[in-house]
């Protein structure tokens, strides 16, 4: 059964993907991979499945609708292809980044419309896994 985090523990969680969330916690990260319309959301986290309701002032706005995420590596990996600046804006879909690991090339796409608020990274750089790599923010 899993553990309620301590009262005062920060609980850190950023928006990776389109239902994709990682969670810091206590040093460590986790992926929890998110489904299902406001009212009725089911989470994956650690083998096991929730259902839940999304807080008010989230389920009003429809989900993902504003604020703020940032896409990460998901392994270490090499910058290939930067397409965006900070101030940029993307549609959902666009390739923001191309990555090189394993002789692979991966896309990372926009999960929405978005503007980009900030690079933190170059081409031809080596990044490690979970480096935040852009940060967006829902337009």
């Amino acid at each position: 059964m899993a553990q309620s985090p301590r009262v005062g523990t920060l609980v850190r969680v950023t928006n990776v993907g389109n239902g994709v969330y990682r969670v810091d916690l206590d040093g460590r990260s986790e992926l929890v991979y998110v489904a299902g319309p406001p009212g009725d959301v089911w989470a994956a986290w650690n083998g096991q499945v929730f259902r839940g309701d999304l807080p008010a002032e989230r389920a009003r706005s429809g989900a993902g609708a504003h604020g703020a995420y940032s896409l990460t590596a998901p392994m270490p990996a090499t910058v290939l292809k930067l397409h965006v600046a900070t101030g940029d804006q993307v549609r959902k879909g666009d390739v923001i980044m191309v990555l090189e690991a394993m002789k692979m090339e991966l896309p990372l796409r926009a999960a929405n419309d978005a503007l980009v608020a900030a690079v933190h990274c170059r081409e031809g750089e080596m990044v490690a896994a979970d480096l935040t790599l852009v940060e967006l923010e829902y337009v």
